[in-house]
């Protein structure tokens, strides 16, 4: 038997529960029963001991104590006088009942906290049957489930309150997720599409016995146009996905005036649209990244200008209004329908179409990246559909102090 016990470690014989959270909280209620029922007999044992004292000094003293019972004592023992003995046979009479009292209670205690561990131990299970409810359905979904939810029922209690909330985070999820995969078979169908134009051309000019020079010239021109417009589209994804990152730096800056410089740039091409432009640039300083906010106002401008019809009319605006700078782009253009506005800020998405093909080096990343830029530097972004055509999106960020005067120029 010894042997036995040696070959075995401590830990594996002294086996205790798991520190479950309905163990502690079984402990919590028979520890607090213990500690009350220690008080309550610590104070009853006080007003017993100390009250009937008093009451037999007063009885021999000769007082009348009219709520004391009068209790029959045993004769004197020979050699003592009745005054010393009373006392004394008094005394060691409550003593002994103290003691008795004290042991009851004691044995009282200890069952009704074994009872009170039981209740304890039923109670906190019922209480934490919710919570167990939820782990085992939270454990069997996985990134292939996402649809699935917890659907706790009940009353609102803090316990709904929690399921409901994960059920708002697996949404969320069950979206990020979705916008991902989507995110990666358009950019797949958008790098396949010019790498099978490239092999064709190639495979094309390469089958060709009597191809002469210029048609070789030709052939190495689509491919070099190609590769910039795939070199295009690299940077606008490496663009937004270092928009969704947290920002490195951040400079004081006014977007008037990068907006000034961004039109100023794009002046022939807007008037080579016949595009009326309609601008209030007043000064609106922030705090952020300024390659960050030239690339989303240059989106803005772009989308704007791209997407607009002839002789029609961009509207750009810069103002600080109740604390918040804000730039805001209006264009003419396509009836934007107000099922279509939220999907025109995921990648590769326009118009009247599901995935976006490459069309004048454009990809449909240009609002997606506005969107990201906008959710780095904590900014609010609203877009409106015009009734007439065209869209109206404003980007709201938290105005800084200091105010740098705007190069407006030719847009005054």
């Amino acid at each position: 038997m010894v042997r036995w016990l040696r070959a075995r470690s401590p830990g594996s014989w002294l086996h205790l529960p798991g520190k479950t959270a309905r163990w502690r909280l079984t402990l919590l209620y028979a520890g607090m029963f213990l500690l009350l029922g220690t008080v309550v007999i610590a104070i009853i044992y006080l007003l017993v001991s100390r009250g009937a004292t008093v009451r037999i000094h007063a009885a021999v003293g000769g007082s009348r104590v009219p709520s004391t019972p009068v209790v029959p004592l045993p004769p004197p023992a020979p050699g003592v006088t009745a005054s010393a003995s009373i006392p004394r046979a008094l005394l060691e009479q409550h003593a002994a009942d103290v003691s008795r009292l004290l042991a009851v209670s004691w044995v009282a205690l200890v069952i009704t906290a074994l009872v009170s561990a039981g209740f304890g131990w039923f109670v906190s299970g019922r209480m934490l049957r919710p919570l167990r409810e939820m782990a085992a359905t939270a454990r069997t979904i996985s990134a292939g489930n996402l649809s699935e939810r917890l659907a706790l029922a009940g009353p609102d209690d803090e316990f709904k309150q929690l399921g409901d909330t994960v059920d708002e985070l697996l949404a969320r999820l069950e979206a990020s997720f979705e916008a991902q995969r989507r995110f990666v078979a358009n950019v797949s169908h958008e790098l396949r599409t010019p790498l099978t134009l490239e092999r064709t051309l190639l495979q094309v000019a390469l089958a060709d016995p009597d191809a002469s020079a210029a048609t070789l010239r030709a052939t190495c021109e689509e491919l070099l146009a190609s590769g910039r417009d795939q070199e295009r589209l690299l940077e606008a994804l490496l663009t937004l996905a270092s928009s969704e990152r947290a920002l490195d730096r951040r400079e004081p800056l006014d977007l008037a005036t990068v907006a000034g410089q961004l039109l100023s740039a794009r002046r022939e091409d807007i008037e080579r649209r016949s595009l009326e432009l309609t601008t209030a640039l007043t000064p609106a300083p922030i705090t952020g990244d300024p390659a960050l906010i030239e690339r989303l106002i240059a989106n803005l401008i772009d989308n704007a200008v791209q997407y607009n019809v002839a002789g029609g009319r961009v509207e750009v605006i810069t103002a600080t209004v109740a604390g918040h700078a804000l730039v805001s782009v209006t264009n003419t253009g396509p009836e934007v329908p107000p099922g279509e506005l939220e999907r025109l800020f995921e990648p590769f998405q326009r118009i009247g179409v599901t995935r976006t093909a490459s069309e004048g080096g454009h990809h449909g990343l240009g609002l997606s990246i506005v969107r990201a830029i906008a959710t780095a530097h904590a900014a609010t972004l609203t877009a409106h559909p015009q009734p007439d055509g065209g869209l109206a999106v404003t980007v709201s960020f938290r105005a800084s102090d200091s105010v740098s005067p705007p190069a407006l120029g030719w847009l005054s």
